[in-house]
């Protein structure tokens, strides 16, 4: 479908969130990375979750897929020395990759498409010209040629750029000869994400010294033990589902586990502070809220939910900021951008600067005509605003949800979302 029409109205019903795509990512590179057999359960294949699947085979990584699960052996992962690794749109995908695939002597192709190849590797490209690891790549579009093994040291390494660097090396350190110990040079972003790769690396057998987030000591020669593992909801989905609730919506969302260590479970602060009364209880969770309130939002730790967020706001009386929101310019779009220009087309109030949003709250919204921006978090957030509109809404390029979540335009439907799919010529 090229376009969607929503016509407003409340959703209501209970959804069974989709699997962690973070904790899906990290599952399957650290079972391929072990010598054994694991059975990675509840998984959902968004692209940028096969993404990596087809990164971890590049490498010689033998997995069996399942309509919601993975057998991974990881006996002849690296087996590979020339390899093609097409990451598609998932910079996740991309920054895990490269030292992974530089863990042994080998040569290595990345490609992607979409906004991929302006995702700043700076980071790599220093750690390359230090070692002596020959690369060269195309600016703009992604297409990096490495070839080379990366050697234990320390590495000074960046906090506010992209935790995915950091994760990228805890991946790959352990598997060195030498001993090895990150450094962290600035304040650390996005840390729940740090987390959640430290507990995966824990679950399988690697262990790292963890200096309050400032250092990490890395052993070499470690070995990943093989694990079956069950990936857990998604917070950075679920977000989507309980601004719906703080903004109107009854809708109960399940498999959620309140215990995460996943950074968007920030989700459930961000709520309760803007007014919504959070209710768990063994059936799932629930928003309920009587008066909405304004707040300061800090987009470095949790920059996903950003966009949902700039919904809930929109709707909330008084001036709503949310700061240190700098890197969602380089994400699938200019989020910044993209969030306010469409929010605004609706009749909401939003001011882009340089590194935050100022949001004036509106009664309701209008309807109109909105795009994707060819993002899923945007399509998404812009169907939520939907639900507090006063005329109905045009989403062009709606089909951007498969990067993260394809079941999404079902889900919204059945809880009662009025969709009205049409494609160009129809």
């Amino acid at each position: 479908m090229d376009k969607l029409t929503i016509t407003p109205g409340k959703l209501k019903g209970e959804v069974k969130i989709p699997p962690s795509k973070s904790m899906a990512h990290r599952a399957v590179i650290c079972a391929s990375l072990s010598k054994g057999k694991s059975k990675i359960t509840n998984i959902e294949f968004s692209e940028d979750i096969i993404a990596t699947i087809e990164a971890m085979k590049s490498l010689g990584t033998e997995i069996k897929v399942f309509e919601d699960y993975l057998e991974v052996d990881g006996k002849n992962t690296f087996a590979q020395s020339v390899r093609l690794i097409d990451c598609n749109e998932s910079g996740s995908t991309l920054r895990f990759m490269v030292p992974i695939a530089l863990a042994k002597d080998a040569k290595t192709n990345f490609i992607g498409k979409g906004n991929l190849g302006k995702r700043p590797l700076n980071t790599y490209y220093a750690i390359f010209d230090r070692q002596g690891i020959k690369y060269d790549y195309e600016d703009g579009v992604l297409d990096l040629n490495v070839e080379g093994k990366l050697k234990g040291e320390e590495f000074k390494v960046r906090g506010d750029i992209s935790s995915q660097f950091i994760s990228g090396l805890l991946f790959a350190l352990p598997l060195l000869e030498e001993d090895s110990k990150i450094t962290i040079t600035t304040k650390l972003e996005s840390k729940g994400y740090i987390d959640l790769t430290l507990s995966m690396l824990e679950l399988y057998g690697i262990e790292i010294i963890n200096n309050d987030y400032k250092e990490f000591i890395i052993k070499g020669n470690q070995s990943y033990k093989a694990k079956d593992y069950r990936v857990e909801g998604d917070f950075s989905q679920a977000a989507f589902f309980l601004v719906a609730d703080a903004i109107g919506s009854d809708v109960l969302i399940k498999d959620l586990n309140v215990n995460s260590l996943q950074g968007d479970k920030e989700i459930l602060d961000i709520i309760a502070r803007m007014g919504g009364e959070i209710e768990d209880n063994s059936a799932g969770i629930k928003v309920v809220t009587k008066d909405k309130k304004n707040t300061v939002i800090d987009a470095s730790q949790c920059p996903d939910i950003i966009p949902v967020l700039t919904v809930l706001a929109a709707v909330t009386e008084g001036t709503t900021n949310i700061i240190n929101a700098e890197r969602l310019r380089i994400k699938e779009c200019d989020r910044l951008k993209a969030i306010s220009t469409e929010l605004n087309k609706l009749g909401a109030n939003v001011k882009e600067l340089e590194d935050s949003l100022v949001v004036e709250g509106v009664a309701s919204l209008n309807g109109g005509v909105v795009h994707s921006w060819d993002d899923h978090r945007i399509a998404m957030s812009l169907a939520i605003a939907a639900t507090c509109c006063t005329d109905k809404v045009i989403i062009e390029n709606p089909n951007c949800v498969k990067k993260s979540y394809p079941s999404f335009w079902r889900d919204y439907k059945n809880l009662g979302g009025e969709i009205n799919e049409w494609s160009l010529g129809q």
